[in-house]
């Protein structure tokens, strides 16, 4: 092969690769669900600042403006399409490292706080925040995560 084609091919593969690495860096930002796995989209354990609020606002305690300012930082800090995946993934672990079973009220990380009203409190943190959340590929959105306030542990 020729200098002159090799310079062809080269510069055709550059011209087309650039298109193509603008379209998958356009997706790094978290630019839809496809992306929300922890470790990537939000750091793992998930949200260490919202469980102090999720405790606080679960037991109809006082909840310090700090905590949620620290809370909302951190939900505001992951992207609209992965902010319910965030809130699942902190009520999965919570409950996990507790060790606490289906159904068992009263145990656990919220000792004072139903299941039922710990997972609409977990579902409302980002009502709570005034952070959009993204519900569907039109681009809908919310403010309540549905998928936490249906959670249902193993």
């Amino acid at each position: 092969m020729s200098m002159k084609t090799v310079f062809s091919v080269l510069l055709l593969c550059m011209l087309v690769a650039t298109p193509v690495a603008a379209k998958y860096d356009a997706w790094s930002d978290n630019s839809g669900p496809w992306m929300c796995y922890p470790g990537y989209a939000f750091q793992v354990p998930a949200l260490p600042g919202c469980r102090p609020l999720l405790k606080l606002q679960c037991n109809g305690s006082q909840v310090p403006e700090a905590v949620v300012r620290d809370c909302c930082q951190q939900l505001a800090n992951i992207s609209e399409w992965c902010r319910c995946d965030a809130l699942y993934n902190m009520l999965d672990s919570m409950y996990k490292e507790h060790g606490a079973q289906e159904g068992q009220a009263g145990t656990g990380a919220f000792p004072r706080c139903r299941r039922e009203v710990v997972k609409l409190t977990a579902a409302s943190i980002t009502a709570v925040c005034k952070l959009p959340i993204v519900i569907d590929a039109s681009g809908g959105r919310a403010y309540i995560c549905k998928d936490v306030a249906t959670y249902r542990d193993a």
